[in-house]
């Protein structure tokens, strides 16, 4: 399956001086990888820092391996983005090691997705923890009700104990999309602060993880 689109992190702060905050949102592109060059470049200008792969729930899934995303993940490794991927971790256990293997950063969404029947022992959570270790791949701590009703503490720890904090970083998952009317930002908080007690481990995955992952300045 050739590239259809990849969503683009970007700081909106830096690429729509009307928000005048630094903020970060998507982007969607459209046109073939040989063809964007340019236009990635200048993105990154503006302070996009990466490209989002949001496969969750597809029947089947782009080859990674294709000339196409061998161009894309090389564009990205070259301006030193990453890429962020939402996945299940099933699947995850054969795409994050193609995708590491080019050499680029990766985040993986929602703890890697694992399968809640699974739990730390889902395959996909098991490459996600061999690229904590290796220290090419973030995990986003977010969306625990994403998780199948499995309790995130396991992954927390287990992610922990492999790489650190400085290769977590906190997100809520705003706006919550299918919980618009059960989850509140103040139910995010709460939750990396039950998850991660100790307050100063926490500052590095609220602050210093995020900084050099975004390149925050």
């Amino acid at each position: 399956m050739p590239l259809d689109w990849a969503l683009v992190q970007i700081n909106l702060g830096t690429a729509l001086s009307s928000l005048g905050e630094r903020e970060s949102g998507p982007a969607r592109l459209q046109e073939a990888v040989g063809a964007y060059r340019a236009a990635l470049e200048e993105m990154g200008q503006r302070g996009v820092v990466g490209v989002r792969l949001n496969w969750i729930r597809r029947n089947h899934l782009p080859d990674v391996d294709s000339n196409e995303y061998r161009r894309l993940f090389e564009h990205v490794r070259l301006l030193g983005w990453h890429v962020e991927i939402y996945l299940e971790g099933a699947k995850l256990a054969d795409v994050l090691p193609k995708i590491r293997s080019y050499g680029v950063t990766v985040v993986t969404d929602h703890f890697g997705s694992p399968t809640p029947t699974k739990g730390i022992a889902c395959s996909g959570f098991q490459q996600v923890l061999r690229g904590v270790r290796a220290g090419d791949t973030f995990v986003k701590l977010s969306a625990p009700y994403r998780l199948g009703g499995a309790d995130p503490q396991p992954y927390v720890d287990a992610l922990l104990d492999s790489g650190g904090p400085m290769q977590l970083v906190w997100a809520t998952d705003w706006p919550f999309v299918g919980h618009e009317d059960s989850v509140t930002y103040r139910q995010c908080v709460e939750w990396i602060k039950q998850w991660i007690p100790d307050s100063a481990t926490r500052h590095i995955v609220l602050a210093e993880s995020p900084a050099r992952l975004f390149h925050f300045h």
